[in-house]
């Protein structure tokens, strides 16, 4: 087990971590699944309002490969298909009705122990039961085509991003499922599975005891995005183009395991619900697509304007006050809005104001543990001119110029974007760039942008 040390990046002060308890909130009554989390799918409905689905079945699919469904968390009644501008589908929302699960055997073959080791039957459970769908590849962050065959496959069993649910919790009695769900994704390649762990993490052991030889764990130290798993691709297998790397959350990972050990298909995700806003952050057991709503209930101050954001501040999405759970995200952050106008703000010394560039005094300050900074929505100024500073590569941890690829990008050079490595970048490696950013730049819409031509044009 090797050790990949990165040294540029920026963990980020934020109070407000989740406490190590959890509040079993299985019975939410609102579930949805939205199609726009999903990079690249384009959503056909396959419901209709009033219609009663199980556990696993269809929602909707990909028009272009209609394999790739998106299936229900739960059992109910479709409640409502939620359109927007251009009747573009946002959402089909279930309401539970607190009926059976799949039951153990819908699933299981005839011979389970060597289905489970099977390629084709672990890629039919999974197209089958939707789970699929999170099961991600790089380049562009789209949803893996079953008909590919990755150079290698990637879990990052630790998020670094600040107030990131801790995984070492979160899979605290599934580890066997976890294990087994390794076992089933390594099937699915030719190549190397990699898992990557911090240094001491309890989880590292139970993978290490059901070892397989395509399996090869690592452990990553340093500052975020040490946790990102394009940053640990871009050590483990760099992407060229044509290549595929394959990727996975891990507590998808365990819902894989379980689905192979038992047959039941249980999307089931421990959600943190943190933030310098959150009254109470501690832990929430939900199924996917869960609704924020009664999550919130003894969340959300009394008093004040508050940003929910669905996965963490850096690269989460902003939702309502009723929205739900991104199909991804294993974080609620809770932010105080900005809307306020800090006069003279420049001027004062910032003892509160965190500063990477050492604008405030906050930024000679020594780190202390328990030292609260302020942090909310406010941006501290207008967008302005593109200012070249060179602070991007003090945290930006790829073998790649990051002004020079934005650049790139923004004037739309797709030939000199591929020189520059786009293929190894996602929006999410972007992030830290996009806060230190003295011009506010909104890096990371760029980035898509690039990324959705460059597909659009090899497909």
């Amino acid at each position: 087990m090797d050790v990949i040390k990165i040294r540029k990046g920026l963990d980020l002060p934020l109070t407000g971590s989740a406490a190590l308890r959890t509040t079993d909130s299985r019975g939410v009554g609102l579930y949805a699944v939205k199609p726009g989390d999903y990079v690249g799918l384009v959503p056909r409905l396959m419901v209709a309002e009033g219609d009663h689905v199980r556990v696993g079945d269809p929602l909707l699919c990909d028009k272009h490969d209609s394999r790739i469904c998106l299936t229900s968390p739960v059992e109910g009644c479709v409640k409502a298909i939620v359109r927007g501008d251009k009747r573009a589908l946002l959402a089909v929302v279930v309401e539970c009705d607190g009926g059976r699960e799949m039951e153990n055997g819908d699933l299981k073959s005839e011979n389970e122990p060597t289905s489970a080791h099977d390629p084709q039957f672990v890629k039919e459970a999974m197209l089958r039961t939707g789970l699929w769908a999170m099961l991600r590849q790089r380049p562009y962050g789209t949803i893996a085509n079953p008909d590919d065959s990755p150079k290698a496959i990637v879990v990052s069993a630790f998020d670094s991003a600040p107030l990131a649910a801790d995984n070492d919790y979160a899979l605290q009695g599934r580890e066997e499922d976890f294990v087994a769900g390794l076992k089933a994704r390594a099937t699915l390649t030719k190549g190397r599975l990699h898992i990557c762990f911090r240094q001491g993490q309890r989880l590292a052991q139970a993978v290490t005891n059901g070892l397989d030889g395509n399996i090869e764990l690592h452990f990553v130290e340093g500052p975020h995005p040490a946790g990102n798993v394009g940053t640990q691709i871009a050590r483990l297998c760099p992407i060229d183009k044509g290549d595929r790397v394959w990727t996975m959350n891990p507590q998808d990972v365990a819902v894989l395991g379980h689905l192979m050990r038992t047959g039941e298909y249980a999307p089931e995700r421990v959600v943190a619900v943190a933030g310098p806003a959150a009254r109470n952050p501690q832990y929430y057991h939900v199924r996917m697509g869960a609704c924020v709503e009664s999550l919130l209930k003894e969340q959300l101050p009394v008093e004040g304007n508050t940003r929910i954001v669905s996965g963490n501040v850096l690269s989460g999405t902003r939702i309502e006050a009723d929205g739900f759970v991104g199909g991804y995200d294993s974080l609620l952050t809770l932010l105080p809005e900005g809307d306020y106008y800090d006069f003279m703000g420049w001027l004062l010394p910032g003892l509160r104001k965190h500063s990477f560039s050492r604008t405030f005094l906050s930024g000679f300050m020594p780190e202390k543990k328990g030292l609260k900074l302020k942090f909310d929505t406010n941006r501290h100024g207008d967008v302005r001119s593109f200012v070249f500073t060179g602070n991007f590569e003090r945290v930006f941890p790829f073998d790649i110029y990051p002004l020079q690829l934005i650049k790139a990008c923004i004037v739309g050079d797709m030939e000199l974007q591929e020189k520059l490595g786009i293929y190894e970048v996602e929006p999410e490696d972007f992030a830290l760039c996009e806060y230190i950013d003295v011009s506010k730049t909104d890096i990371q819409p760029i980035i898509r942008e690039a990324l959705e031509k460059l597909r659009k044009e090899g497909a």
